[in-house]
């Protein structure tokens, strides 16, 4: 795979030659922006309105998801003391025996200060109940420090998507808020232009159904989008990417 990248990204292979050659005429389709990133992955920037979003595919950046990984994230302008989670049943059950052997091995400094902020969350909030989950309870766990909020925001559209959401239970799946941003992770092998379509309408739901919550509670989203390079900054803020 990556000699092929080479030789794209040399001029000896058209952009359709690539691995994921397809995703290039369809960012071009709808306007996207797109980047290749040598021997990594790509990026993809879109705008849902007014507000801009950040699709990557490349390495995994957290250590529950193996191989190749899918993000797509958002500046919404959420309140900053806003934090919700949503995370695939499966993946939540594995994290919460991992922080739970992590805290009797005594590493519970660690846990505060490494470990990803879905994990802490899901031990520092309460759980919505089932039934303050839309019928999503089975599939989905839901977290956050704004429990109305995080109940309004799985209600209605987002509940649809989710619900409708076809992928393997083992699939790990996270949507989370924090820092005023929308993120998105899951695990992604091959990032054909089906499956990236699948998690971008997701995605835009879940923007959708987070600027009319924050619109009821009177928060005024900003958007905006800087440049960047793998891995450093991209969007405002992104100086606290990944914590």
């Amino acid at each position: 795979m990556l000699d092929g990248i080479k030789r794209w990204l040399g001029g000896g292979a058209t952009a359709t030659d690539a691995p994921w050659g397809e995703v290039v005429p369809w960012a071009e389709s709808h306007q996207y922006r797109h980047r290749a990133v040598p021997e990594r992955g790509f990026v993809v920037d879109g705008r849902l309105g007014t507000t801009a979003w950040r699709l990557e595919w490349g390495p995994a950046q957290r250590p529950y998801i193996g191989g190749q990984e899918l993000r797509i994230r958002s500046e919404m302008g959420l309140s900053p003391d806003l934090q919700a989670v949503l995370l695939s049943r499966q993946l939540h059950e594995q994290l919460e025996r991992t922080v739970y052997e992590q805290s009797v091995e005594g590493t519970r400094t660690r846990i505060d200060n490494q470990t990803p902020p879905e994990m802490r969350w899901i031990v520092m909030f309460e759980r919505l109940d089932d039934g303050d989950m839309a019928g999503l309870g089975k599939r989905w766990v839901a977290a956050g420090s704004q429990r109305g909020w995080l109940r309004q925001w799985l209600e209605g559209a987002l509940a649809t998507s989710l619900q409708s959401l076809q992928v393997e239970p083992g699939v790990p799946v996270v949507l989370m808020i924090g820092r005023g941003r929308l993120m998105l992770r899951t695990a992604l092998d091959e990032p054909d232009v089906p499956r990236l379509q699948v998690w971008l309408r997701l995605f835009e739901s879940a923007m959708r159904e987070a600027r009319r919550v924050a619109n009821e509670h009177a928060v005024a989203p900003s958007t905006g989008l800087h440049s960047t390079v793998w891995g450093q900054s991209a969007l405002p803020g992104d100086e606290h990417r990944g914590r």
